[in-house]
């Protein structure tokens, strides 16, 4: 890539998220914590949803790919940050600074479809309870996990190649945790990418919150315990919605205009909200939850089993 000066830049410096030694410290042992706290849980949602046979309706398939996608999310940006925090020179090569940024759009956009697709599915189970098994079958699951693996990927090239269509402004230093490239005074393709990226997650915020209106305003009427059911789930539903389109809206409605406030909007977006996520789902189903106690206390018989006969 070539800068204003006809320089050609192979690698970038990033500044990262503070250059406070303590804070940076500190920072550092939170997330280190937190992911080998986290992420295990994450993979034994995956684990237990595979496993357990009475686990096998669309909600459970598709928390089963949340899973999946938040923590393989959260390997793009977190493992890279904990290493710069140790590393006295924080360098990135341009490959690598576009290859993050493919994945961060590709996963992220198809999270995003996801969280729509179960809003629908939240939405069959509950207005449309009759026609469920054979709305949501398994045929129809699979196809809708990879039309949102295609439109996560369509969303990402098209991200990718309008930014790799910006002038980079120089120098090779910038002042992010991860890259974020171009600056431009082109407003049709600074347009596109709001289009692309603010624009559309705001419109799937907003569907996705009209969605879960539609469904309490149909079970408003319902028996006591339907509608109790309903506003756990709907709830749930909502929280993560907030989560992750939240920050997006707020970083991506100004792509070209940094704000104080970006770096750490940034940090809780692509490091600590995707672990989260499905560990809000799962606390919160009592079916998953049991699941995975009756797991964890079979794995533990057989280890006892094993020391005792060793």
């Amino acid at each position: 890539i070539k800068i204003a000066n006809n320089t050609v830049v192979t690698e970038f410096i990033l500044l990262g998220l503070t250059q406070s030694q303590d804070i940076q410290l500190l920072v550092f042992v939170l997330v280190l914590i937190f992911y080998l706290i986290i992420l295990p849980g994450n993979f034994l949602i995956i684990f237990t949803i595979k496993s357990d046979p009475g686990l096998t309706a669309s909600l459970y398939f598709f928390l089963g790919n949340l899973a999946f996608l938040d923590a393989s999310y959260s390997f793009i940006v977190a493992p890279r940050m904990l290493v710069d925090f140790l590393s006295v020179k924080k360098v990135i090569s341009y490959r690598g600074c576009i290859t993050q940024l493919f994945f961060l759009h590709f996963l992220g956009g198809g999270e995003g479809l996801l969280l729509v697709v179960m809003a629908f599915d939240c939405y069959i189970a509950i207005c449309r309870l009759l026609h469920y098994s054979t709305v949501m079958n398994p045929r129809t699951c699979y196809a809708m996990m990879l039309a949102l693996w295609l439109g996560g990927f369509v969303h990402s090239i098209i991200q990718v190649v309008l930014i790799l269509s910006l002038p980079f402004c120089g120098p090779n230093q910038l002042d992010n945790f991860f890259c974020d490239l171009a600056c431009t005074d082109t407003f049709v393709v600074e347009l596109l990418m709001v289009f692309n990226s603010g624009l559309m997650t705001l419109l799937c915020f907003l569907g996705l919150l009209a969605s879960y209106a539609v469904i309490l305003c149909h079970v408003r009427r319902a028996a006591s315990e339907l509608k109790n059911k309903a506003m756990s789930t709907c709830t749930t539903h909502v929280i993560i919605i907030l989560l992750m389109f939240g920050p997006a809206i707020f970083i991506y409605m100004h792509p070209f205009r940094a704000l104080p406030s970006d770096k750490v909007v940034s940090f809780f977006h692509t490091v600590i909200f995707p672990l989260m996520n499905p560990m809000i789902y799962t606390l919160r189903n009592q079916e998953v939850k049991t699941s995975m106690k009756r797991l964890l206390s079979r794995h533990v018989v057989c280890q006892v089993d094993l020391i005792i006969r060793n």
